[in-house]
């Protein structure tokens, strides 16, 4: 199986990518290589993150790609056997992410992770209506062009 989880942020990515990932399958966070490490960060060039993606892909049968990001989903679109597109509503998300715990992968500390909250509500709340690979529209034209097998979870 090779499974595309994406949505808004708080959506439950990665809770169901880590779900998955216990029975066997291969977790990749695009939040791992969609950004440069430099302050303000900056997204990493497109061909780049294309580069580690195939890698990625290429090395294992078996996978989950989780993220916000429509254009670097399209990257590996083209190999999953499934598509899951969380898309429930903006409160549930920003509910979802005044409670996350510290995720190490992506903040030096819990306060750290804590100082941006208000910036990724407002983010969050952005969502519908916010254009290009990280809004509302991106992902439903990435989930209504997909033939394979595919779910919509609210």
């Amino acid at each position: 199986m090779r499974v595309i989880v994406f949505g808004n942020s708080g959506a439950g990515k990665s809770t169901l990518a880590r779900s998955l990932a216990g029975d066997g399958l291969a977790h990749l966070d695009l939040d791992t290589l969609a950004w440069e490490p430099t302050d303000p960060p900056v997204r990493t060039p497109l061909r780049q993150a294309e580069l580690a993606i195939r890698a990625f892909t290429d090395a294992r049968e078996a996978w989950v790609i989780e993220g916000c990001y429509a254009d670097l989903v399209a990257l590996a679109i083209d190999r999953a056997t499934k598509l899951v597109f969380l898309d429930p509503p903006v409160e549930t998300c920003q509910a979802r992410a005044r409670a996350r715990p510290w995720e190490p992968h992506k903040y030096p500390s819990k306060a750290a992770q804590d100082a941006k909250l208000s910036m990724l509500l407002e983010w969050i709340a952005a969502y519908p209506e916010r254009d290009g690979p990280l809004g509302r529209a991106a992902h439903v034209a990435l989930f209504e062009a997909f033939d394979g097998e595919k779910e919509r979870r609210a």
